[in-house]
C-alpha cells in the first residue's frame, strides 16, 4: 500500500499533466501582445511573490540564505531555460510540432540519469515504454505538423531541445538535493531566481517597446501565473521529491493529451479515433515505464 507522501505525489503529478496541458494554450494567447521574455518574467517573478508573502504572512520560515545558490541555479535551469526556451519556441513553429518536441523531454531525463549518482534503473520495458510514448504523441499531432524550413524554424527546434535539457538536468539536481525544505518556499525563490534572469534578457533583447496588454493576454497571463505557476509548478516540485524522475517526467506525454482535449471542448473539435487511438498508446507507454 503506498504511502501517504507517494500519493500524494501521484495526486501532484496528475495536477501538473492536468495544469501544464492547458498553458500551450494560454502561451499562445498571451504571446499575441506580450514579448516572450516579458511575459515569462511576469509571470514567474509574480507567482514567485505572491507564494512567498502568503508564507510570510503565515508566519512559515523562507529558504535560508546559504540554500539561495542552489535554487538560484534550479531556477535559471527550470523557469528561464525550461519554460524560457518553449516561449521563445512557440514563437516560429507550430503548436503540435512543439508538443511532439517537448515530449522528448523524458529521453533526455533518462540521459542526464546515466550521468548522476544512484541513478534510477533503465530497464528494457521502461525503454519500450519511452518509445512507444513518443510514438503515441507523434499519433496525436501527426495532421498538424508543418515542416517549416528556415533560419527562425530551427531555431525554434533547437530552443526546445535547450528547453529539456535544462528542465532534465534541474530535475535530477532538484530531486538530489536532499534538503528539508518548504516545497513552496523552495519553488517561490526558484520562480524568481528564474523570472529575473528572463527581466533581463527581455531587457537585453529590447522587448519593452513591443509590449501592450489586452483584456485577453491579462487574462491568459493570469491564468498562467496562479494555475502554471503557482499550481504547477509547485505540485512538480513535490512530485519530484517522491517519485522517481521517469515516472514524473510522463507529464511531457500527457500534456499534449490534454491540450487536444480541451481544443475539442472548448473549439468543439471532433473526438476523432486517431486521437482515440493515440491516447491509448500514450497510456499504455506509461503504464510500461510507470514503476
Amino acid at each position: 500500500m503506498p504511502s501517504p507522501s507517494t500519493s500524494r505525489a501521484y495526486a501532484a503529478w496528475i495536477v501538473v499533466c492536468l495544469v501544464w496541458g492547458t498553458t500551450y494554450l494560454g502561451i499562445r494567447i498571451a504571446l499575441q501582445t506580450i514579448p516572450p521574455m516579458t511575459m515569462g518574467a511576469l509571470r514567474w517573478i509574480t507567482a514567485g511573490a505572491l507564494i512567498l508573502a502568503i508564507l510570510r504572512l503565515r508566519g512559515e520560515r523562507l529558504p535560508a540564505r546559504q540554500t539561495w545558490s542552489a535554487l538560484s541555479v534550479l531556477g535559471i535551469l527550470f523557469i528561464a531555460f525550461g519554460n524560457g526556451a518553449v516561449v521563445w519556441a512557440e514563437q516560429t513553429i507550430p503548436s503540435g510540432l512543439t508538443a511532439v518536441l517537448v515530449a522528448a523531454v523524458p529521453f533526455w531525463m533518462v540521459g542526464v540519469e546515466r550521468f548522476m549518482p544512484n541513478p534510477d534503473p533503465l530497464t528494457l520495458r521502461r525503454i519500450v515504454g519511452l518509445l512507444i510514448g513518443f510514438a503515441g504523441i507523434v499519433l496525436l499531432v501527426w495532421p498538424e505538423l508543418e515542416m517549416g524550413a528556415g533560419r527562425s524554424f530551427i531555431i525554434g527546434v533547437v530552443a526546445t531541445q535547450v528547453a529539456c535539457l535544462g528542465w532534465a538536468i534541474g530535475s535530477s539536481y532538484s530531486r538530489r538535493r536532499g534538503q528539508e525544505e518548504n516545497v513552496l518556499a523552495a519553488a517561490g525563490m526558484q520562480m524568481i531566481f528564474g523570472g529575473l534572469c528572463m527581466l533581463l534578457a527581455a531587457i537585453l533583447f529590447g522587448e519593452a517597446a513591443r509590449l501592450s496588454f489586452t483584456p485577453v493576454t491579462s487574462g491568459a497571463l493570469a491564468y498562467l501565473i496562479v494555475f502554471g505557476s503557482i499550481g504547477g509548478f509547485s505540485a512538480y516540485v513535490y512530485a519530484l521529491k517522491h517519485l522517481p524522475v521517469a515516472t514524473v517526467s510522463l507529464y511531457a506525454y500527457v500534456n499534449p493529451v490534454i491540450a487536444v482535449l480541451l481544443g475539442t471542448a472548448v473549439l468543439q473539435e471532433p473526438l476523432s479515433p486517431r486521437l482515440a487511438l493515440a491516447a491509448a498508446v500514450v497510456l499504455v507507454g506509461m503504464a510500461l515505464v510507470r514503476k
